[in-house]
């Protein structure tokens, strides 16, 4: 019984991270249309979980050495990922993007994008 309640927690954690990010994702919609011109889109950098630091600062640290100070980071940051993954969604320039892949402690640099769910019907 304790691991039906574990695994249904679980399930439903994830369809809840889940629907956070779909939602920022809608609501970043314009943002995340792949840009061709060097203007600033929005991309999700993934990190290695920082230790004995909070996230969010590290975040910041992290684009602000790119970036130049953390004025500048704050400004370029979406939203910080602290639970299921650490990583976080910043507006980025192509030649931000490339400086930032090879930063410490980064593991992968992708465009945010949107996509369109699509249903047959009630899920009833």
């Amino acid at each position: 019984m304790h691991s039906k309640k574990l695994l249904l927690f679980s399930s439903s954690s994830i369809l809840i991270l889940l629907l956070v990010f779909s939602s920022i994702s809608v609501l970043m919609a314009e943002d995340a249309v792949p840009k061709t011109d060097g203007s600033p889109a929005v991309h999700i950098v993934y990190t290695e979980k920082p230790e004995g630091e909070d996230p969010e600062a590290y975040h910041i640290r992290t684009l602000a050495s790119v970036l130049g100070s953390d004025e500048a980071a704050r400004e370029a940051l979406v939203y910080s990922y602290k639970t299921a993954a650490s990583g976080f969604s910043a507006k980025l320039t192509p030649e931000q993007v490339s400086r930032i892949a090879s930063q410490p402690g980064v593991l992968q640099v992708v465009p945010s994008r949107t996509l369109q769910l699509h249903s047959r019907g009630n899920l009833h």
